[in-house]
């Protein structure tokens, strides 16, 4: 990634690829944003409506609607186009309908010149990423998953009001498959220093809330589409957090769907794991020490997504 003018391309002006591009714009997070999507019209009119707030923004960005011949110079290219998820559907039963959707938008835009990083959020997002790294021919640290980030936050926010401290003072993370199969190693979730179950023990708090507070993160999702049809601000957030890290040369530790090569026991699958995110991609998977009971979760979680994989090429 150069260092200078940054660029990201957003491929897809849906509700998530617009609360992003508006993240983007509120936090001034890179300098030039082009907006592409197959109703050209709307990336116009979305377009336009952002400039708007220009002059109510912190920053200079430019943003204009473009092709995927204007992702040869860009940093990032982020890709959030794919059909939605229904009303009850799994992540992993996108799979087969977004894979041609996907071949259609990585062929051209690695024909473009491109050789940035890819940021992949169109669900089911690990196995999307993955198919994102086979399609481009990118080595995998150059191609990130949102994975489990925004899960992670969900647990951030609800251990916070469980406990009534800041979620920001909370270290705990969602580990595996953005879906069904996530899990929060409790071994591993800290408040400061102190392992939260024996902060249940110390202040007074139930140790089953826990539980249930894991099984409002896998949720989340579901209930939030169930009410509203969508979800778009979370992820949108999420994803401004990972652009800030990658084009900042940050080396900040985020929960990303990267790629495995014998980390946590695991090989050739991209599964939501804590990673060390710099400019140019991850630049390291940070290890958990897990129990023994995590660690089978954790296979089982990278099993169910290897599986959906194979699936798709038999």
């Amino acid at each position: 990634m150069k260092i200078g003018k940054r660029k990201v391309a957003l491929v897809g002006c849906g509700m998530v690829g617009m609360s992003y591009a508006y993240a983007l714009l509120n936090q001034n997070l890179c300098d030039e944003l082009v907006l592409i999507d197959l109703d050209k019209k709307r990336a116009e009119g979305e377009a336009m409506d952002l400039n708007h707030g220009l002059a109510f923004s912190g920053g200079n960005m430019k943003i204009f609607a473009g092709g995927y011949a204007d992702c040869g110079d860009a940093d990032i290219v982020v890709i959030c186009a794919g059909v939605a998820q229904k009303p009850g559907e799994s992540r992993l039963a996108l799979l087969q309908r977004n894979r041609a959707v996907f071949k259609s938008i990585v062929e051209p835009v690695t024909a473009s010149g491109f050789g940035g990083l890819f940021l992949v959020a169109t669900n089911p997002v690990d196995v999307m990423t993955r198919i994102t790294c086979q399609l481009s021919g990118f080595a995998p640290q150059r191609v990130i998953g949102t994975g489990t980030a925004l899960d992670t936050a969900r647990l951030r926010y609800l251990l916070g009001e469980y406990f009534d401290v800041d979620p920001r003072s909370i270290h705990a993370y969602v580990l595996g498959e953005h879906g069904d199969s996530e899990f929060v190693p409790w071994s591993q979730a800290l408040l400061a220093t102190r392992p939260v179950r024996q902060l249940c023990d110390d202040w007074g708090r139930r140790s089953q809330g826990l539980d249930q507070i894991e099984e409002e993160v896998r949720t989340a999702a579901y209930k939030i589409i169930e009410a509203k049809k969508a979800t778009y601000y979370g992820i949108g957030m999420a994803m401004a957090r990972i652009t800030r890290a990658l084009l900042g040369d940050e080396h900040s530790v985020l929960t990303v769907s990267a790629r495995l090569n014998g980390q946590y026991g695991q090989q050739d699958v991209f599964a939501g794991v804590p990673c060390v995110l710099c400019r140019d991609g991850v630049k390291q998977v940070v290890e958990l020490a897990l129990t023994e009971a995590e660690q089978k979760r954790f296979a089982d979680s990278c099993q169910t997504l290897r599986e959906s994989y194979q699936g798709l090429e038999d």
